[in-house]
């Protein structure tokens, strides 16, 4: 009980840091699918004839090594985790977080647009259960992970400035890895959802609508 008032507390008392990174990941989002209506027609028969023969691969060739998958994901989580994590430790990754948070969302709306444009309803479903179900883990990870590396680099930046702060800072580094390490421990369920469940779901589903 007393970690999660905690938590409850340091959520409150920061609320106006995570409700930005959620609007900048939102806002990558709309920018994705406003970037698929700007393609001409032959750049999206070009992309999309990667796609087909991806979903080709998906339903005809021998299975994918589940471990591959595993490991391939949950190593794209670790990057893209370690590198906002140092960004936090330093006073002038704030903007680079901010971008890394907004290009998330933009590749997010970007695939997920351009299949529903492609294939309409088939699309919309198909870019549901492939991409839904590990993101509604990975994408609150990642608002979470950019927005205390945003409150530790300004962290840095008051006890550089000279501003009042009770807190040690060794105290508040012991506490940024340990939430890191948390965070990755989450990101690797979300992996293994997306190495057991999504990709079953999407051959099942490329299967009966393609």
């Amino acid at each position: 009980m007393k970690y999660q008032q905690l938590i409850i507390d340091h959520v409150r008392s920061n609320m106006t840091i995570y409700m930005f990174m959620t609007t900048l990941l939102i806002t990558g989002i709309v920018f994705g699918a406003i970037i698929v209506n700007s393609m001409s027609f032959v750049q999206k028969q070009d992309l999309f004839f990667h796609i087909e023969q991806f979903f080709t691969k998906l339903t005809t060739d021998e299975p994918i090594v589940r471990k591959d998958i595993l490991k391939k994901s949950f190593f794209s989580h670790l990057q893209y985790l370690l590198v906002i994590l140092l960004l936090g430790l330093t006073i002038i990754g704030i903007p680079f977080i901010w971008l890394f948070v907004f290009l998330k969302g933009l590749a997010i709306g970007f695939s997920v647009g351009f299949i529903v444009n492609q294939l309409g309803f088939k699309g919309l479903f198909i870019a549901t259960v492939s991409i839904a179900p590990q993101n509604m883990i990975i994408i609150p990870i990642y608002i979470i992970a950019a927005s205390l590396a945003h409150l530790f680099s300004l962290l840095l930046f008051h006890k550089i400035s000279g501003k009042v702060d009770r807190t040690p800072i060794r105290q508040s580094f012991i506490q940024y890895i340990l939430a890191y390490t948390l965070l990755l421990f989450i990101a690797l369920s979300g992996s293994v959802i997306e190495t057991f469940i999504s990709y079953e779901v999407v051959k099942m589903t490329i299967n009966r609508l393609i």
